[in-house]
């Protein structure tokens, strides 16, 4: 049986702490059952500080974010809720936003979307309206001017922590930095990264970030997920646009053979290899997790690298030093930027 829910803690309190920050992405399911998505959530809840749920991701329909993202805050569970330009023009995407406000939705991961055509209904009619950059600045606006961008007055205006994404694995590779550094212009208060499986080419990433002092503006949080067999890895690398699978792993994963408690040990053991070198990169916040469709993945992962939610128990602020790298940022300039 379910357990009753704890106090919600909140990402903008974890992110504000100074020690590492720990996120988790769940699907937000497949059909009209809220307990699927209350198990899921419950099995990630005691290692994060906070919960993603996305918006029909890939263009490949499911339970709607915001509904999704109010059955995690009812749970006691700090949600981050994705919010794609793809499917709504600025009347919706505003609607949504004072919605998600209303029900105690305070964290938006702002993204563009994934194309309809890379979904199972390619006829449908894609909509952006506005880009991520101009939903960061959409969001960022009625918070901080309580208007709409009719100019109507907003009593009261939403209270929200608007995010973004970045993909340090898209070519052009320089570019990726510079698009960072416009999305922190325009509100993110945090950002979460794509899926890492090329250490190398992200630690080049965060030295350019770094050198662009992004890395004490906003929290940077890494993300890693578990392999889960050499057939899955193969398609991500093949199939999934900006994501690199290097054949070592792969070859790592079919070595593992087809019993599935011997892959599934090996991807969580890679998952963990990655976070134990991710961490020595300086400039980090801490780690978002997306396990894909693997909950149950998160709770070891965690317990083997040492994972553990900023606001977890009385810890000193000096703590977010450890293990190398991974550290929490100067909020000060970035919270004038965006309060």
């Amino acid at each position: 049986m379910i357990g009753p829910a704890r106090p919600i803690t909140g990402l903008r309190e974890a992110l504000a702490s100074g020690r590492p920050v720990v996120t988790c992405e769940i699907g937000s399911g497949d059909g009209a059952d809220p307990e699927a998505l209350r198990r899921r959530a419950h099995l990630v809840r005691e290692h994060v500080d906070a919960v993603n749920v996305p918006d029909n991701t890939a263009g490949v329909v499911h339970m709607s974010a915001l509904a999704a993202a109010a059955i995690l805050a009812q749970e006691g569970i700090d949600p981050v809720m994705h919010v794609t330009c793809r499917d709504r023009n600025r009347l919706a995407l505003q609607s949504d936003l004072l919605g998600a406000s209303a029900l105690g939705i305070r964290n938006i991961l702002c993204l563009t979307g994934d194309h309809v055509i890379h979904g199972d209904q390619p006829q449908a009619r894609p909509v952006f309206d506005l880009d991520s950059l101009q939903l960061l600045g959409l969001a960022v606006h009625m918070t901080r001017t309580g208007r709409y961008l009719s100019g109507r007055e907003i009593k009261p205006p939403p209270d929200l922590v608007p995010g973004a994404t970045e993909n340090p694995f898209a070519p052009p590779y320089d570019f990726r930095p510079l698009r960072l550094q416009k999305k922190v212009e325009a509100g993110a208060r945090f950002i979460q990264t794509q899926i890492i499986f090329n250490v190398e080419r992200f630690a080049a990433f965060m030295a350019r970030v770094r050198d662009l002092g992004l890395d004490r503006a906003v929290p940077i949080l890494a993300g890693v997920a578990p392999l889960r067999s050499a057939r899955g890895a193969r398609h991500m690398r093949d199939h999934v646009p900006g994501l690199e699978v290097p054949d070592a792993l792969i070859r790592r994963m079919e070595q593992a053979g087809e019993e599935r408690s011997r892959r599934e040990e090996e991807g969580i053991r890679i998952a963990v290899e990655i976070i134990e070198r991710v961490r020595e990169i300086p400039g980090l916040g801490g780690f978002h997790l997306m396990p894909i469709h693997w909950e149950e993945a998160v709770a070891p992962i965690c317990e083997r690298a040492g994972l553990r939610p900023a606001l977890a128990g009385a810890r000193e602020p000096e703590a977010a030093a450890v293990r190398g790298g991974v550290r929490g940022p100067d909020l000060s300039n970035h919270r004038e930027q965006t309060a």
